[in-house]
């Protein structure tokens, strides 16, 4: 079995057939997917395609996006929505510095918020960090020595620097379709020293769709494809990345139960 631990169900990309692409993934071996929140105000969406679905779970968080929107001047907000019962984590969340659709202020202060609320409920951290890595390393580091807290570095597409530093501070990392990609061998040497017991795989669906389908709608079957390259990249049989994958998901994504 393999988990999607990153993508975007409640997205109107998948409306017409989402029942359809859900049975896709169950087809293709994709056992749990993770339905991630960037909208505080659109929690109520996520949290509705997490409940039809017994093997699908969701986040609460306010994407770096939004942060101009959506400024959290404590973690209260993000606590209350994460009652509910399908939330296995926090976020995402972090810093954008490629697009700067928010204020990097604003940006950093919904991060240190969202990192509150995941220490004080033990659920994961997930991060999303684009040309931004001096200040996500930063920050990361301060929040850890206030109090202990876990997580993972999402879509990573980072440097050999980023990998050490999140590893050195407890942290997984997601390998997402971008790692198929011909232009990502620089990419693929980072995800290469990673180690097997702190990798996960993604789809980020419906976006960065991986080799053979770039370009086309992404969808969580099609995480089979990034597994499949890491098994290559290190060496190791397809069912040995589904197995150490699958069990770090569950190992870091305490509140997700395994399908029967």
């Amino acid at each position: 079995m393999l988990v999607d631990s990153h993508c975007h169900l409640d997205f109107p990309d998948f409306a017409a057939e989402l029942p359809e692409v859900v049975a896709r993934a169950k087809s293709a071996g994709v056992g749990v997917c993770v339905s991630i929140g960037t909208k505080l105000s659109r929690f109520a969406e996520v949290a509705a395609v997490a409940e039809r679905f017994p093997d699908v779970y969701c986040t609460v968080g306010s994407h770096p996006h939004e942060a101009e929107q959506e400024p959290l001047a404590d973690a209260v907000p993000v606590l209350e929505l994460a009652r509910c019962a399908k939330v296995v984590g926090i976020g995402e969340t972090g810093l954008d510095y490629y697009y700067e659709h928010s204020p990097r202020g604003l940006q950093a202060a919904n991060f240190h918020v969202h990192i509150t609320a995941a220490r004080e409920l033990r659920l994961p951290l997930i991060v999303h960090t684009r040309d931004a890595e001096d200040d996500t390393i930063d920050i990361l580091r301060k929040e850890m020595e206030k109090g202990a807290f876990t997580g993972l570095i999402h879509c990573f597409t980072g440097t050999q620097r980023l990998a050490d530093a999140a590893l050195e501070l407890g942290l997984y990392i997601s390998a997402s379709g971008i790692a198929t990609f011909k232009k990502s061998e620089p990419l693929r040497e980072v995800l290469k020293s990673v180690p097997l017991d702190r990798l996960l795989v993604e789809t980020d669906a419906p976006y960065l769709a991986p080799t053979p389908f770039r370009g086309k709608r992404n969808e969580p079957a099609f995480v089979v494809h990034t597994a499949a390259m890491l098994a290559e990249l290190r060496g190791v049989s397809a069912a040995a990345i589904a197995d150490a994958t699958t069990d770090n998901f569950f190992r870091l994504f305490t509140r997700a139960a395994r399908p029967a």
